[in-house]
């Protein structure tokens, strides 16, 4: 078993900005795993290490050499993500790859093939998975309670500051905007919540910021069930109806519990989420738009989905868990946000290649 005594588990990170010091935070709060050493090549990423009390290491080079770790984070920019990851298959260290997996669909097939070889263990940061908001509502969608899907309307409609623009310039330019960096998540939820897309159709504009990259999007899906949904996306809408916004699962956001940014509509019923209300007929052959719904929220325990990320990762290191989120998964998100993009330039229905 890897690890020290007792089966904790070493956890580097390689990333010391922002999500990096999340995750450095998570696994010092997750029992049976310890905070081993930090890597980045950042100025200041040594006082950042200093501040957690473990080793720094100007590169992940270094790091797999003398750190030594069980399992290792990579908080590091997106077009790292797949050579990194590889590096740290190739020396026998458990990864968890903060999502994006890839920039693009071709450039992860590396890793897609690494991470199908035996003994490979490789966990993608799409943490919302992790969420018991997300994991509940699956759980009403499948167990029928909605009748057959019909329809799934969903929002990430939100605010970015000036300042996060000035401080990430790369964010104006294609592949800096919101499909990638944003909607990749409620793509994962969305697949969760309704089975996989196998289609789409999208309008994209900047008319806001005048940026070359997108700032809001609107979007048509198609599922393989047959279901239908629509999604609007938006980084300068003065709006809260996000996830971040609206589960309150990240302080680091202005909270409105008010709020959805799903609805899940089915034969019999449906479910909005995150308030998790959800209204059905008192009697299914009086199903009708003039009777009333009997509506009820279902309870749900919260917790941190990035601490239940990193507990889950410390079992995928000591080799206990699969993978939540595969790199295969992951694919498929980034596939559906490349069709995305697609449709927004070409005006036209793009299918979502399977595999």
């Amino acid at each position: 078993m890897p690890g020290t005594a007792m089966g904790t588990v070493r956890i580097a990170v390689a990333g010391a900005g922002v999500m990096g010091r999340v995750h450095a935070a998570a696994v010092r709060s997750t029992p049976g795993a310890v905070l081993s050493a930090l890597a980045d090549p950042a100025p200041d990423a040594a006082a950042v290490a200093a501040q957690l009390g473990v080793p720094w290491f100007a590169s992940l080079d270094e790091l797999l050499a003398r750190g030594r770790p069980d399992g290792v984070v990579l908080a590091t920019p997106n077009t790292l993500h797949v050579a990194q990851a590889l590096q740290c298959l190739d020396a026998g260290v458990a990864v968890l790859v903060e999502k994006p997996v890839a920039t693009r669909v071709a450039e992860a097939a590396p890793l897609l093939r690494a991470a199908q070889a035996p003994g490979a263990r490789v966990l993608v940061g799409h943490h919302r998975e992790h969420s018991p908001i997300i994991e509940r509502a699956v759980e009403v969608v499948r167990s029928g309670a909605l009748g057959r899907l019909v329809v799934v309307t969903g929002s990430a409609l939100f605010c970015k500051p000036d300042r996060y623009f000035d401080d990430g310039p790369w964010r104006r330019e294609p592949g800096g905007g919101p499909i990638l960096l944003n909607l990749i998540h409620d793509v994962h939820n969305l697949r969760l919540l309704a089975g996989e897309i196998v289609a789409v159709q999208a309008f994209a504009s900047n008319a806001v910021r005048g940026f070359e990259v997108e700032d809001t999007v609107a979007i048509g899906l198609r599922f393989a069930s047959g279901a239908l949904g629509s999604f609007v996306l938006s980084d300068t809408a003065a709006c809260p109806r996000s996830w971040e916004q609206t589960s309150g699962e990240n302080p680091a956001y202005a909270r409105c519990d008010d709020e959805d940014c799903y609805v899940v509509a089915g034969t019999d019923g449906s479910l909005t989420v995150p308030t998790m209300r959800l209204r059905r007929y008192a009697r299914r052959e009086d199903r009708s738009w003039f009777e009333p719904f009997e509506t009820r929220v279902v309870a749900v325990e919260r917790a941190d989905p990035v601490l239940r990320q990193m507990a889950h990762f410390a079992a995928v290191v000591r080799g206990e868990a699969a993978p939540r989120v595969s790199v295969a998964d992951a694919v498929a998100n980034l596939r559906v946000t490349e069709a995305v993009a697609l449709a927004a330039r070409s005006g036209g229905s793009v299918d979502v290649a399977a595999g």
